[in-house]
């Protein structure tokens, strides 16, 4: 069993032609907007694109999506008709997975796919809360890494593994990062060290956690 870590910052389960994604963070940007704080207005479009990017290169029968997929309760509700109609094409011909998080803890049943708390695949649970738990792929920290160059300091989002378990990167366009030096990253990793495995330019950066700043 291998699941595959893609650049974009999803995962790849070839053997159950399964991708996951975590954080998309949809229509952040209205949601600063309308508390006075301006950003562009562009992130869904930027992430439901990234997303039809990675579901072109896999073509899967399912995507699961960990939670956290919209900014707030209401956000489903400011989508644009052009980005329902982008993410029902992403939707078309596959099995969609919506995994509640703590952002979007009711999601509405006119999105196309079905609602889940957590779901199991074998030996694997795909929830998005982290709870130390093996066999667990979880969201919700925004892991990222902050690495020393010859030349610079470099801050990239990371997926964050000890082998047994996994904390995705968030996917969003505007979504933060948490760094994995953090308290709550040693909580989950109890065990002993883990990985971060960096999203670069090109490639992804094996990097011991410990060795992170």
């Amino acid at each position: 069993m291998t699941l595959s870590a893609d650049l974009s910052g999803a995962l790849f389960w070839k053997e159950q032609s399964l991708l996951v994604v975590s954080d998309l963070h949809l229509e952040k940007g209205s949601s600063f907007a309308a508390r006075g704080v301006l950003l562009p207005p562009y992130d869904t479009v930027a992430t439901l694109s990234r997303l039809a990017a990675a579901i072109s290169r896999h073509h899967p029968r399912t995507v699961i999506a960990l939670g956290d997929s919209f900014h707030d309760r209401t956000a489903h509700e400011r989508l644009s008709l052009a980005d329902r109609e982008a993410l029902a094409a992403l939707q078309a011909r596959r099995d969609w997975i919506w995994i509640s998080g703590n952002h979007d803890p009711a999601l509405p049943s006119d999105l196309g796919g079905i609602v889940a708390s957590e779901v199991a695949i074998g030996p694997i649970v795909f929830r998005h809360e982290p709870t130390g738990a093996v066999g667990e792929i979880a969201g919700h920290l925004h892991p990222k890494a902050r690495v020393a160059t010859r030349a610079r300091w470099l801050e990239r989002r990371c997926f964050a593994s000890d082998g047994e378990r996994v904390v995705m990167p968030a996917f969003g366009a505007y979504a933060g990062g948490l760094s994995i030096r953090d308290e709550a990253f040693a909580k989950i990793f109890s065990a002993g060290g883990f990985m971060a495995h960096v999203l670069g330019d090109i490639r992804l950066h094996t990097i011991a956690a410990s060795r992170c700043y």
